[in-house]
């Protein structure tokens, strides 16, 4: 009879110790798909400001949570404020910064 307990005891341990393991494991899921889901929502987003900036093609593009950076020569401050502006009035954009440079004539 006390083996039958002791076994019992064992077995019920293993089986909370998988319990807890499977709950431990959830949250690092729950972290991995918010970081797909952050960058899918940034790459969607360079695009969408990408697209803004369809005429100026020389000008890159990279966003990180909303954050947009602009990077590139541009032949003049109009040319970069008008990219900055369209980047901004972009949905989903929190804050522009801006990289580039304007081209010495």
């Amino acid at each position: 009879m006390t083996n039958s307990k002791l076994i019992a005891s064992l077995l019920m341990a293993a089986s909370m110790s998988v319990a807890s393991v499977a709950f431990a494991a959830e949250p690092q899921q729950d972290a991995a798909m918010a970081g797909a889901a952050a960058a899918s929502g940034d790459t969607a987003l360079t695009a969408k400001v990408k697209a803004a900036l369809a005429d100026q093609k020389q000008i890159g593009v990279s966003s990180q949570q909303g954050v947009v950076v602009l990077s590139g020569t541009v032949a003049s401050t109009d040319e970069g404020t008008k990219a900055i502006q369209a980047a901004s009035s972009v949905e989903g954009v929190k804050e522009v910064k801006s990289e580039l440079t304007v081209a010495s004539k």
